[in-house]
């Protein structure tokens, strides 16, 4: 290749254009001039290297590449290009690759360029390979930790796929309770598991739960046995689809001996199937028995995992709703419709309706009632929509009062129906109203007085 006969000067800043750094030199190595393509490169202070021998400017791993190019004096035979580190002012490294030529008249050129952006890139890409690395291991050992846990588990548990309903994976539990030596458990419809007569109520199971996106639970006959298992699903999602965890947990109350068959025994069996939650606690709220359907509302799988709690930890104000409840059953008032939530196993929240009872024997006791009141406006949004709207005749008032004042009024009729209704619940009982309504009783009892409410001695004396 013929160079073009250019001052050494003029060319060296051509070749800029296309390359980050060129250097112009003697034979020698001494740097006559400097051309600088990228302005990421003046951090180098290259301008200074003018009158320098290049090999100063290099570190000193580098110092052995920078006297092999200088000796081969560009060569097109051992032409190539060769990474060096130069030194900063501000005493970090900046690598450059390098290539060295002949520029004739005893000069020699060198090109070089940034490897800053390409070093960058390395380092991401271990870092990135890394922390793949790190998350890799960690799942390895999350899913070892789920398959000590999924197949050492004494209940039978399937995995299901929801848009086929065929097992995915079955533990240890479930291939010995489903055992069926003709056939495979993993890639059978989860429905053949189950006695034909409790197909139906396992398919509607599966789609209620994949609906609602609770834990759902029903009673089944698993294929082979005579007796009915208590059935819960949960739904979750992993690689983009549903999937279904169901469990098969013993019915403790199916295998006890009904010597009793007059009204106690059915009442006792009504009470277990109603599809209400049930709950039976002593006049301190520890709680001694539940239905299944009180166990499917807090999103448990065994009546365990409640007995000896306090039902105060399973309401969501706790100890102001408890104050309530138990105000009244204890003076032998029954509770009606009392709205509140509850909190549930896995954190959620329900509203629900709670209407409560104090039984005098066999010791006194306290049964509750739980609706689910979800389910009792999806049921009932027909019958809602179609009530009178409460505040329909306030459309006649405009043009007559100003909004201002209907507003004032509205808020007035709502804050005294909120203030009678929680007198009503508390039996009267002004401390626990505050506390359930939010205010502080200096506040309620201002509200009280404004409205009406109180007499007047009762004012003076407060």
């Amino acid at each position: 290749m013929k160079l073009p006969s250019l001052d050494p000067s003029t060319f060296s800043q051509l070749l800029g254009v296309v390359s980050d750094i060129t250097l112009v030199m003697d034979v020698q190595g001494v740097i006559e001039d400097v051309s600088i393509g990228r302005d990421t490169l003046a951090a180098l202070g290259c301008q200074s290297w003018i009158g320098r021998r290049w090999v100063d400017t290099v570190t000193t791993e580098s110092r052995t590449k920078i006297l092999e190019m200088l000796q081969s004096q560009g060569v097109p035979e051992q032409m190539r290009w060769r990474h060096v580190n130069h030194t900063a002012p501000a005493g970090n490294e900046v690598a450059l690759q390098y290539v060295l030529l002949p520029l004739g008249a005893g000069r020699l050129l060198a090109m070089g360029r940034d490897l800053e952006s390409l070093a960058e890139l390395q380092r991401r890409l271990v870092e990135t390979q890394q922390s793949m690395e790190r998350d890799y291991l960690r799942l390895r050992h999350i899913e070892a930790r789920y398959r000590v846990l999924f197949d050492t588990s004494s209940e039978a548990v399937l995995m299901v796929d929801a848009s086929t309903q065929r097992v995915l994976e079955a533990n240890v539990g479930a291939q010995s309770l489903l055992k069926d030596a003709g056939k495979r458990l993993v890639g059978r419809d989860v429905r053949e598991c189950f006695e034909a007569d409790s197909q139906g109520e396992v398919q509607s199971l599966l789609r209620i739960a994949l609906a609602t996106g609770r834990i759902e639970m029903c009673s089944a006959r698993v294929a082979g046995l005579p007796s009915a298992w208590t059935v819960s699903a949960t739904v979750f999602r992993q690689e983009g689809g549903a999937q279904f965890l169901v469990r098969l947990v013993t019915r403790e109350s199916t295998v006890a001996p009904r010597h009793d068959v007059g009204s106690a025994a059915a009442l006792s069996e009504a009470m277990e199937r109603f599809p209400d939650g049930w709950l039976l606690t002593d006049t301190s709220g520890v709680i001694k028995s539940v239905n299944e359907e009180g166990m499917a509302l807090l999103g448990l799988t065994a009546s365990s995992q409640v007995l000896g709690q306090n039902m105060e930890r399973w309401l969501l104000r706790g100890a102001v709703d408890w104050g309530v409840l138990n105000t009244s059953l204890r003076q032998q008032l029954p509770v009606r419709n009392f709205a509140t939530e509850v909190r549930t196993l896995s954190g959620m929240t329900l509203p629900v309706e709670v209407s409560a009872v104090w039984l005098a024997r066999p010791e006194p006791m306290y049964a509750f009632f739980v609706r689910d009141m979800d389910r009792r406006l999806q049921g009932g949004a027909s019958v809602t929509q179609s009530q009178a709207n409460p505040f329909a005749d306030l459309s006649q008032l405009v043009g007559r009062r100003p909004i201002k004042d209907i507003v004032g009024e509205t808020v007035d009729t709502i804050e005294r129906m909120c203030i009678e209704a929680a007198l009503e619940l508390t039996h009267n009982n002004r401390a626990s109203a505050a506390e359930m309504l939010g205010l502080s009783r200096q506040s309620l009892y201002v509200k009280l007085r404004r409205f009406g409410m109180v007499a007047e001695a009762e004012a003076d004396a407060s």
